[in-house]
């Protein structure tokens, strides 16, 4: 099969595909116009496979994305280009509104003008893959609620308000004009090559540089982590095997407080990394509360039983077999996150973090 696969060379994207050049023997199309989230140093391992091609193309621009499809007349698309930082979200909506429903709608529009032209066997092989947030769900306020399908919609924050947006014109086109699109609403990614604004890698990287290490309010926020190339193979399942019109949620069945994360991160670094900085006692001594987040969701948990059921996928990884891996994969790449931090793996591109 050959990929369309907007957002390739972000957190997630990335580890698409990776998992797919290495694992397969399909094509991938990279479609990506590398804001400062976008890093094509992410795909190092796979960047001479005769398989792998990029394009700089926005997602926005719709003569460049009728211009892709034409050329390399995909079998699938996996739409994962968005912007995807709450905190970004909250101080400047409009390029969440722009990318991630705009962007969106143009690529729907692309993708069904090129499937329309296809003749019946490939018309109807042909998937477009969304790949959404749980976040579109809003919070959980008890202790035993999950996350289905069927969960309505109740977003929070800019952020996840566009992605609401995004999963409800997917379903749009499904209905009325056939396209074949199935929609995956995932939990928090976390592991290799993540972008350090997130949660996990800024921790890592705050500690071993004897920052402080800011935790919202009081920590108690839940979510369910999932890693990302469980994610990824998940992903390839669902554009393979899952059908049409359906939505898939995909979890970790790893609920953690933010504060335990923390704490959990802190530890690991205590046994890998015992030479502090700045004559440091202990890494869990650098934790700050800051004020919270406007708008912050308690807890987020997936039911992944249909996915499970289904198409047959679970988590390879535990949070604590996970966690460890991300923390010694920062630890053995100071490279790559060094040029992140330093904004030279993107030249200009690069906004505060």
């Amino acid at each position: 099969m050959r990929f369309f696969i907007t957002g390739g060379a972000g957190f997630i994207g990335s580890a698409v595909v990776r998992n797919i050049i290495k694992n397969t023997q399909d094509e991938v199309v990279v479609i990506d116009s590398l804001t400062y989230a976008g890093n094509l140093e992410s795909l190092n391992s796979i960047n001479e496979n005769n398989r792998f091609h990029f394009e700089n193309v926005d997602i926005c621009d719709r003569a460049e994305l009728d211009r892709v499809f034409v050329q390399y007349q995909p079998d699938a698309v996996m739409h994962l280009a968005a912007e995807s930082h709450v905190d970004r979200s909250i101080d400047g909506p409009a390029a969440f509104i722009e990318t991630n429903i705009v962007g969106t709608y143009k690529l729907l529009e692309s993708a069904r003008k090129y499937w329309n032209g296809l003749e019946l066997d490939k018309k109807q092989a042909f998937r477009f893959h969304h790949i959404s947030t749980d976040e579109v769900y809003g919070d959980l306020h008890g202790t035993d609620d999950l996350f289905s399908e069927t969960t309505p919609y109740a977003p929070s924050s800019p952020y996840s308000a566009s992605k609401a947006s995004s999963d409800h014109l997917v379903r749009a086109w499904q209905r009325t004009y056939g396209l074949p699109t199935i929609v995956t609403n995932c939990s928090n990614n976390y592991g290799p090559y993540h972008f350090p604004e997130k949660l996990i890698p800024l921790i890592i990287l705050n500690a071993l540089s004897g920052k402080s290490l800011p935790v919202y309010g009081d920590g108690s926020q839940i979510r369910d982590w999932l890693y990302v190339e469980d994610h990824a193979r998940a992903l390839y399942k669902v554009v393979t095997e899952g059908v049409v019109g359906e939505t898939y949620n995909i979890g970790g069945h790893n609920e953690r407080k933010n504060i335990d994360v923390v704490k959990t991160i802190c530890q690991l670094l205590e046994e890998l990394v015992p030479n502090k900085p700045n004559g440091l006692d202990h890494y869990a001594d650098l934790i700050t509360y800051v004020k919270d987040r406007p708008g912050h969701d308690v807890r987020y948990a997936i039911d992944a039983s249909k996915i499970a059921k289904e198409l047959d996928w679970t988590p390879a990884e535990t949070f604590e077999s996970g966690i460890r891996k991300t923390v010694e994969w920062y630890l053995n790449n100071e490279t790559w996150w060094q040029r992140v931090l330093d904004g030279s793996y993107a030249g200009e591109r690069l906004g505060s973090i």
